[in-house]
């Protein structure tokens, strides 16, 4: 089953769970989206080894084989996703995460009752492809981490409270309690009503907007997979600035047509400076403000109490490799010191971790030496590092000139640095 080449693959199924009749296969090669469907056969043996092990009342979570990762997960005993990786270095942790987030597409935009309570198969079928666009950006390369993490990707604007302020007052007169600030997909600010939203539709729906094509406005009905599964909502979206949309979920009231420009222009217009540095900060996510040691190619830092993180790539420096790599190093270094070395509290008994748990670990990739390795290997002799203090929690990639000795110092520093803005 391992794709040829040195590209990975990854095949996302969904079927009927007691028919194994398939509902969709979506695939990405290389992180790009891909035409290629899986022959019926192998489709069939997955499912059926799956079957054969729930009539023994024996759960079968993932398996691999021939350089391919395998993961199920049956939902509301109705649909089986199933997915296929052969992406090099793909972790259980990354499949179980993509079949949750998943399921929680396919909820939001249709609605549990509809995609549970199967009647009519082919009709199914038909409204999942609303799912589709979403679906596939889970699987594609992104510069977002939510799908990994499980945290609201953010930026962190300078005027953060200003903007919530205004946010706030503006989401009051429009008689909700949710509005959030979307940039590319990450949120610059959101209301307390936002933050409150459960998982997974607090990261899905600002990914949702990131994926949809540009538009002035937009009433698009969703549904809660966590708050209000089977009733919908309404997310309404309007364009402040290109790159800078503002998203309000409410309910039948007010229609679109009701939100007038003249309403957008008298809370909008004095804080435009501070909309349009909310649109410079991406990609870096950061203000340029903020102290950074020009040894930090990347990092990724969560708040784990809040469900926030910040993940960056983009911090100008031009040496080492490029971004795409910088981004993979960071998200297989997560799962390293999820799995292993910083587990949920709810899983580390069951994944039989030691009772004290380690608050700091780093890694030195490939070597540091000259020579050819070097120059066929970008990612030789960097260094990863992770600290956590509190809720918080931070991952650094540094350039191979940082010594492994000052990585605690140079993360407690970087900590402490960024701890004001999340």
């Amino acid at each position: 089953m391992a794709e040829e080449g040195a590209a990975g693959a990854v095949h996302l199924l969904c079927l009927a769970a007691s028919s194994g009749v398939p509902l969709f296969c979506r695939s990405s090669r290389g992180g790009a989206p891909s035409r290629q469907q899986l022959p019926f056969s192998i489709i069939g043996s997955l499912n059926g080894v799956h079957m054969f092990g729930h009539n023994l009342e024996v759960t079968l979570r993932s398996a691999r084989a021939q350089g391919t990762a395998v993961a199920w997960r049956t939902f509301h005993d109705s649909v089986t996703l199933i997915v296929l990786s052969s992406e090099p270095g793909c972790a259980e942790l990354r499949l179980e995460r993509l079949l949750e987030l998943a399921f929680g597409a396919m909820v939001l935009l249709v609605g549990l009752e509809e995609v549970t309570g199967i009647r009519n198969v082919e009709r199914l079928k038909k409204d999942l492809r609303a799912t589709y666009g979403l679906i596939d950006s889970l699987l594609l390369d992104s510069e977002l981490a939510g799908d990994l993490t499980q945290c609201v990707d953010c930026l962190a604007p300078g005027d953060g409270p200003l903007l919530q302020e205004v946010l706030t007052g503006f989401a009051e007169e429009l008689g909700s309690a949710f509005a959030c600030l979307v940039a590319g997909g990450r949120v610059a600010t959101g209301t307390e009503g936002w933050w409150r939203l459960g998982a997974p539709e607090a990261v899905l729906l600002p990914w949702l907007v990131g994926t949809l094509p540009v538009q002035a406005a937009r009433d698009y009905p969703v549904y809660l997979p966590h708050g209000s599964p089977t009733v919908p909502h309404r997310l309404l979206t309007l364009l402040l600035l290109p790159g800078l949309e503002l998203c309000v979920l409410c309910g039948p009231q007010p229609a679109l047509g009701q939100v007038e420009p003249q309403l957008l222009e008298r809370w909008w217009q004095p804080v435009l400076e501070p909309l349009r540095a909310c649109v410079a900060l991406a990609p870096r996510g950061l203000p340029t403000g903020v102290p950074l040691h020009p040894d930090i190619l990347g990092l990724l830092l969560l708040h784990l109490e809040q469900r926030r993180s910040l993940f960056t790539v983009d911090l100008g420096a031009d040496e080492g490799p490029s971004p795409k790599i910088r981004r993979h190093l960071l998200r297989s270094f997560y799962v390293l010191v999820t799995s292993i070395h910083f587990p949920p509290e709810d899983k580390a008994e069951e994944w039989g971790c030691p009772t004290e748990v380690p608050r700091l670990c780093y890694v030195v990739s490939g070597a540091a030496t000259e020579g050819p390795r070097d120059r066929e290997d970008p990612g030789a002799g960097l260094r990863l590092v992770a600290l956590q203090t509190g809720p918080r929690r931070l991952l650094l990639l540094t350039s191979p000139r940082s010594p492994t000795h000052a990585l605690r110092g140079l993360a407690t520093h970087t900590l402490q640095a960024l701890s004001p803005v999340l």
